[in-house]
């Protein structure tokens, strides 16, 4: 605040005099002393919130990859800024700091090392550098069986003895998973699977493998399974497409790409590179996903996983993607059971099976509740 003090007169020599009364402002200089006033008051005030404004929301810290949030240079992005690498979303500002979705994202047939730092799959580095990785992880079932004892071990905690790649004909599982959990508490799941002919197929059709899609397996859910288990459809129509644009993904989702962009392979896809291809079709995807209202206010997480590695090593990679996760990395030895443990402690399920002897990963993620 400014304030016109009247300078005080000198005291004439050998005499004392009354000092004379300031002269009146003129109109011009009132006017400018008023502009001045207002200037100070509006100076005071800057950059003071109003009363009762919110204050900024606390950021969850990364852990071994430093500051959340800070650029490989070391600097914070500004806010709002979105990463060109991750297609994250600007803006973003996540109203729940507990995830309630989960959106699994099963992968096929490749180890750790062929995955991330490879050079084939930018999108998937990136995406481990600016969220969340496991580095450790192993699919927890012996290198000599195929792909659906990981899907079983994912969505029910058990294997069932299975080893092979049998249809559901060959192996009805009538014990308890999570698409079951899910649908006893009042929720919605979905298994979202690409190239399906037609809602809950139970055999192989073109570049659709019936073994990658669990739900099918499931005694449990044959009743669900025709309006659950549908086609992916494509990243501009469809079943996934839809829910996305709309904010209305299920509790729990299971996204199953068809064997050309698993990176799984086989006759007839286009890309002899697995690795790059299947990069490729997640970044298309996982644009629409963090795009997505569910994302955005925080109430999705989404889990990329592999199913297994190769016939040497089951070490594969693990990626998890939230607005509340920044640079975190998961370095102690885990399997597909802390996968499902974790994805029922989110939905706030009984753990089932091996998932019961296994800690979830919400701590090491940061993730309360």
């Amino acid at each position: 605040m400014i304030h016109a003090v009247p300078r005080r007169p000198h005291p004439a020599v050998g005499r004392v005099r009354r000092p004379r009364r300031p002269p009146r402002p003129s109109r011009a200089s009132a006017a400018l002393l008023a502009a001045l006033l207002l200037a100070a008051l509006s100076a005071c005030t800057a950059g003071s919130p109003p009363s009762g404004a919110p204050s900024a929301p606390a950021t969850t810290a990364g852990t071994a990859r430093g500051t959340a949030g800070a650029t490989a240079g070391g600097t914070a992005p500004s806010a709002g800024a979105a990463s060109p690498a991750t297609g994250g979303v600007p803006g973003t500002t996540p109203s729940r700091q507990v995830p309630t979705k989960v959106l699994v994202i099963a992968m096929e047939n490749e180890t750790y090392g062929s995955v991330i730092g490879s050079g084939n799959a930018p999108y998937l580095d990136s995406l481990a550098h600016d969220f969340a990785t496991a580095t450790a992880m192993d699919a927890g079932y012996p290198t000599a069986c195929p792909s659906l004892a990981a899907y079983l071990l994912m969505t029910s905690g058990d294997r069932y003895g299975v080893c092979d790649d049998a249809d559901p004909s060959a192996h009805p599982i009538a014990g308890d998973n999570v698409f079951q959990q899910v649908a006893a508490s009042g929720r919605e799941w979905r298994n979202y699977a690409e190239s399906m002919p037609g809602p809950c197929e139970r055999r192989n059709s073109g570049h659709f493998l019936v073994r990658h899609a669990p739900a099918a397996y499931y005694l449990s859910e044959a009743g669900r399974c025709g309006a659950s288990m549908v086609p992916l459809g494509t990243d501009t129509a469809g079943a996934l497409h839809d829910d996305l644009a709309a904010g209305t993904l299920p509790a729990y989702g299971f996204v199953t790409p068809d064997e050309c962009h698993d990176m799984h392979g086989g006759n007839g896809c286009p890309d002899d590179n697995l690795v790059t291809s299947g990069d490729r079709w997640l970044r298309t995807w996982m644009g629409q996903i963090m795009a997505g209202p569910d994302y955005r206010a925080g109430r999705l997480i989404i889990f990329i996983s592999w199913d297994e590695g190769d016939r040497h090593s089951n070490h594969i990679p693990l990626l998890a993607v939230s607005p509340l996760l920044h640079g975190r990395t998961i370095s102690r030895p885990i399997t597909q059971c802390h996968l499902l443990r974790t994805t029922q402690d989110v939905l706030g399920l009984t753990p089932l099976g091996c998932a019961a002897q296994a800690d979830s990963l919400a701590p090491d993620l940061g993730l309360s509740g």
